[in-house]
C-alpha cells in the first residue's frame, strides 16, 4: 500500500535516449502541461484505492498497533491480496469513484418478516446503506396488500416485494396501475409445502382434495408454484382445494388452529411449524423448480427518474448485502443478525436450520439441503415471461399479453448486470435463460404454446 513519494525517487538521467523529452508540467509534476488532466484523473484514483485499501485495513484492526505489527510481519502486498481474497476491493474502488450527489438521503423501506427479506434487511445492521451515505428506516409491514398500498401511496421509498407483484403493478392488475421495477431478485427457492402432523399419512397430493391451502397472496410465486404442483398431481387448484390468501407471520397459527391443512409459504415459518411441532415438510420448493425466484426489491419508475444517484447507492448497498448473503460461510452471522424482534423476531436457530439447509422435516429426518434458500439477484427476464404465463393460465390477466415488452420494461436485467459487477458477482450472459418447472423446459420465446400446453388451466 506505500509508495515512495516523489522526492525520494531516484533522478531519471535527462539526456536518457529511451525516455522522451517532455515539458515540465505548472503544477510542478513530470508530466507535460497536455497530459494534465489525465494525471489528475489517475491521481485521484489512486487516492481513491489507497483510501479505500486504508479504510478497510483500519476496520479489519481497529488497533493502531495491532495494524502496524500486522502489516510488518506480512507486508503491505500480502496484507492488500489478504483483503481481496475476501472482499471486492476492485468493485468498492469503482463505487467510490462513481458515487454522484444524493438527492435524497433519508428512506423509507417496507419489508414483510420473512427470511427472503434477508439481504434488505441485514444493509442495515450491518452498515451497508450508511456506507453508501443513506439513512434508512426499514418499516416491518403485515401483509403484501398492504405492502403495495404503501408504495403506490409514497410512503414507501423502496419496497420488498413478491417478485410477480412489480409486474401485476405495472399492468394494473388488483390494484391502481402504477410503473413498478424489479431491481434485483432478493432470494431463490427458500418456500416449501407444509402440511399439518394429521396428515403425515397424505404424502400423495392426489389425496389432497377438500384440504385447504394458505399462500402469501395471489400475485406470488407460493401461489403460482402451489398451482403448478397440484395440476401436475392432478389436482385442479379452482375446483379441487380451497386455497386462501394468507399473511405469512399468521400461517403457523392458523395451521395449529386447524384452520388450513397446509401452506406453501416463505421461510422461516415453515420451519417454525416443525419447530412448533404442529407441521412438516412435505416438499421444498427447490424441488418443483429449483433456482426459482421469490421476492424482489423493487422501486417505482418515478423514484429511479427524480432520484437516480440515490437509486444507484441503495442498489449497491442491496447487491452487497445480496452478495454476502450468497456464500454459505456466512449464514449462521446471517441469522443472527436477521433474527431480532425489530426484523423477523424468530429464534436464531429455527433461522439457522433455514439459511444453512440443515433442519429437521417434522417426519422424524434431519435433511442437509445447502441450496434450501440461495440469494442470487439476477432478475431473469425470463422468469418474468414464466409469472406472466401463470398469470394468464389461471385467468388473472385476460386477452393478448405482450410478454417480452412487459418482462424488460419491468424487469432491470441491464441495470442488474451493471450494478452487480460493482460488489463482486460475476454478471451472468443473456437475458432469457431457460429453466425446468416439475422436469418441463420453458421456452421463454414460446409463451403462448406453454400456457396451452397444460390440460388444467383457465384458458378459454
Amino acid at each position: 500500500m506505500s509508495r515512495l513519494p516523489d522526492s525520494t525517487r531516484p533522478a531519471s538521467d535527462p539526456y536518457d535516449a529511451d525516455r522522451p523529452l517532455m515539458l515540465r508540467c505548472g503544477c510542478g509534476q513530470d508530466h507535460a502541461p497536455g497530459e494534465h488532466a489525465a494525471h489528475v484523473a489517475a491521481s485521484a484514483e489512486e487516492h481513491s484505492r489507497n483510501f479505500v485499501e486504508a479504510t478497510l485495513m483500519k476496520a479489519m484492526f481497529p488497533v493502531d498497533a495491532v495494524r502496524r505489527n500486522f502489516l510488518r510481519a506480512v507486508g503491505a502486498n500480502t496484507a492488500r491480496a489478504a483483503i481481496a481474497s475476501v472482499l471486492p476491493i476492485g468493485a468498492l474502488q469503482a463505487m467510490a469513484q462513481e458515487r454522484g450527489p444524493l438527492e435524497k438521503k433519508d428512506l423509507k423501506i417496507g419489508f414483510i418478516a420473512i427470511t427472503c427479506a434477508a439481504p434488505l434487511i441485514m444493509a442495515e445492521p450491518l452498515g451497508f446503506y450508511k456506507k453508501e451515505g443513506l439513512t434508512v428506516q426499514l418499516n416491518k409491514t403485515a401483509g403484501w396488500a398492504l405492502i403495495r398500498d404503501k408504495m403506490i401511496n409514497k410512503e414507501h421509498d423502496a419496497s420488498h416485494f413478491l417478485s410477480p407483484m412489480p409486474l401485476a403493478m405495472t399492468m394494473g392488475l388488483g390494484s391502481t396501475q402504477v410503473n413498478m421495477n424489479v431491481a434485483s431478485i432478493q432470494n431463490t427457492n427458500g418456500q416449501a409445502i407444509t402440511l399439518h402432523v394429521k396428515h403425515k399419512d397424505k404424502r400423495d397430493p392426489r389425496q389432497w382434495k377438500g384440504m385447504k391451502f394458505a399462500v402469501p397472496f395471489e400475485y406470488s410465486m407460493h401461489n403460482f408454484l402451489l398451482r403448478y404442483y397440484l395440476a401436475e398431481n392432478g389436482i385442479n387448484p379452482d375446483t379441487d382445494v380451497q386455497i386462501r390468501v394468507t399473511p405469512p407471520p399468521e400461517m403457523v397459527a392458523n395451521l395449529r388452529a386447524g384452520n388450513i391443512d397446509g401452506f406453501l409459504g416463505p421461510d422461516p415459518f415453515n420451519q417454525r411449524a416443525v419447530y412448533d411441532e404442529v407441521g412438516f415438510i412435505h416438499i421444498l420448493s427447490k424441488e418443483i423448480w429449483d433456482g426459482h425466484p421469490c421476492c424482489a426489491f423493487g422501486v417505482s419508475d418515478e423514484f429511479i427518474k427524480q432520484n437516480p444517484n440515490t437509486f444507484a447507492a441503495l442498489y449497491r448497498a442491496v447487491l452487497t448485502a445480496s452478495f454476502m448473503a450468497s456464500q454459505a460461510k456466512d449464514r449462521e452471522l446471517i441469522a443472527r443478525v436477521i433474527a431480532p424482534t425489530q426484523y423477523l423476531n424468530q429464534p436464531e436457530a429455527v433461522l439457522q436450520q433455514v439459511l444453512t439447509g440443515k433442519f429437521a422435516d417434522g417426519l422424524g429426518n434431519i435433511k442437509n439441503v445447502p441450496d434450501r434458500a440461495n440469494f442470487d439477484p439476477v432478475p431473469w427476464q425470463s422468469m418474468a415471461v414464466w409469472m406472466l404465463t401463470q398469470m394468464k393460465r389461471w385467468g388473472y390477466v385476460k386477452g393478448d399479453v405482450n410478454y417480452k415488452q412487459i418482462a424488460e420494461k419491468v424487469f432491470l436485467l441491464t441495470d442488474a448486470k451493471k450494478a452487480m459487477s460493482q460488489v463482486g458477482f460475476k454478471p451472468p450472459e443473456g437475458a432469457y435463460k431457460k429453466f425446468k418447472v416439475m422436469g418441463k423446459e420453458f421456452d421463454p420465446a414460446r409463451p403462448e404454446e406453454y400456457v396451452k400446453s397444460f390440460a388444467i388451466n383457465k384458458m378459454a
